[in-house]
């Protein structure tokens, strides 16, 4: 397969230096993207860049994941209004552990000349001095041509500290570095790097007489101009215990018809013919939500894992279909809390189980304002506990309890009741 054209039919360029197809056609190419270590996990947004690196290995090509353990210190201006708050290198460290462990689910680092490497810039800063960088590096750069960058320009009148204003010319180097140790010849990333990006192919050009390329991805906008990625209660995490499995497929899922078109191109690696019958289908049934169910399928199996996409198909069926006490009993102890979070819990104690259902939901929960109209509601067949109709003499007991300490109620076809046993 022809890398550019490959990102190019999935909408997944934005910019490119010329001379950077004939590259890629040229021979077996090696590039790179850097990632922030700012936080212990990569969350959607980073999956673009991730799914670049991909596309170029299955391509033929060799692909390098550079982690910042040195510019995590300094933080990246691009697309920030302010001064960010610096790490410490113990936190680096760990998310930098972290992260590459994320990496290394999507890349194939035993394949021959192909092979993904991870690099931190780290190692090559970490006896680099001041005075020899300044020397060595910052004499290439014009003060001029930095600040002419956009990440400066837009910061100078709110201010911008000589760290951050310095960061071009450390990730610039970090291109050099690659460029001349592992003949890297391409830097990859998102629009906003475009800026730092070319200061590398600049100091490959002028401290090392070479020629460097670029190509950057544009930044996803959903159709309705809200920011991709984020949903009401903050980012989407490629970490289970930061999102869990079931939130992560229901952020898929729930995409609009026109977003799924675009992210079907994006994250998965289904080929053009594939995606174009889906679309197609999609539009003749665009109810049965075709396209958010391939994307939210293969993504979450590729991120987490076959298991856990069962278990969120599992737990969406719980609210939003026919579903059975099994499919409740399925669920571990994450899915279930993140499926019914936000709805009202209240808390008995064991022995609490002793007494009959309508002490338990209308005197020790007030899930019924009272046991009459408790008594009502169980008459109709409208109470169900974990799922199951329930009748007036239904007793709960221990092995009832949803991993160990919980009782799902149900009143009525959409109120959820959480009750902990403690």
């Amino acid at each position: 397969m022809n890398f550019i054209s490959e990102l190019k039919w999935r909408g997944m360029i934005h910019d490119i230096m010329p001379g950077t197809e004939e590259q890629f056609e040229k021979e077996i190419t090696s590039a790179y993207i850097g990632f922030d270590p700012t936080a212990d996990s990569l969350h959607i947004g980073s999956l673009v860049q991730i799914m670049i690196l991909v596309h170029l290995q299955r391509c033929g090509h060799k692909p390098f994941a550079l982690v910042g353990g040195a510019t995590g210190m300094v933080g990246d201006p691009s697309g920030k209004s302010k001064e960010r708050n610096l790490l410490d290198e113990k936190t680096i460290n760990h998310n930098l552990s972290s992260v590459q462990k994320q990496l290394e689910q999507f890349l194939d680092f035993d394949c021959g000349e192909s092979s993904a490497e991870v690099v931190n810039n780290y190692d090559w800063f970490k006896e680099f001095n001041f005075l020899d960088f300044i020397r060595d590096v910052g004499k290439h750069m014009s003060l001029n041509y930095m600040l002419a960058k956009d990440s400066v320009k837009s910061r100078l009148e709110t201010g911008m500290s000589f760290t951050e204003f310095s960061y071009q010319l450390v990730q610039g180097y970090d291109f050099y570095w690659l460029w001349k140790n592992k003949n890297c010849k391409v830097q990859l990333g998102g629009s906003d790097q475009w800026g730092n990006i070319v200061s590398g192919t600049e100091l490959i050009r002028r401290k090392g007489e070479g020629k460097a390329y670029a190509v950057t991805t544009p930044l996803i906008q959903k159709a309705d101009g809200g920011k991709f990625g984020k949903t009401e209660s903050g980012n989407v995490w490629l970490d289970k215990t930061k999102t869990s499995p079931y939130k992560f497929y229901q952020f898929w899922l729930n995409a609009t018809d026109e977003d799924a078109k675009n992210y079907i191109k994006i994250f998965t690696l289904l080929s053009q013919t594939e995606i174009e019958n889906l679309i197609a289908e999609h539009d003749v049934t665009p109810h049965l939500r075709i396209l958010q169910k391939a994307i939210a399928e293969e993504v979450t199996t590729r991120v987490h894992s076959k298991q856990d996409l069962e278990m969120a198909i599992n737990a969406s069926s719980i609210l939003f279909g026919k579903s059975t006490a099994e499919d409740l009993k399925s669920l571990d102890e994450g899915t279930f809390l993140s499926v019914f979070e936000g709805v009202p819990q209240f808390t008995i104690s064991k022995s609490d189980l002793d007494l009959g259902i309508l002490d338990i939901v209308a005197e020790k929960t007030q899930i019924f304002a009272s046991k009459g109209e408790a008594r009502r509601m169980i008459s109709s067949n409208a109470v169900s506990i974990n799922k199951e109709k329930i009748t007036e003499d239904f007793q709960i007991t221990s092995n009832d309890l949803l991993n160990g300490k919980y009782i799902l109620a149900q009143k009525g076809k959409k109120n959820y009741f959480l009750i902990i046993v403690s």
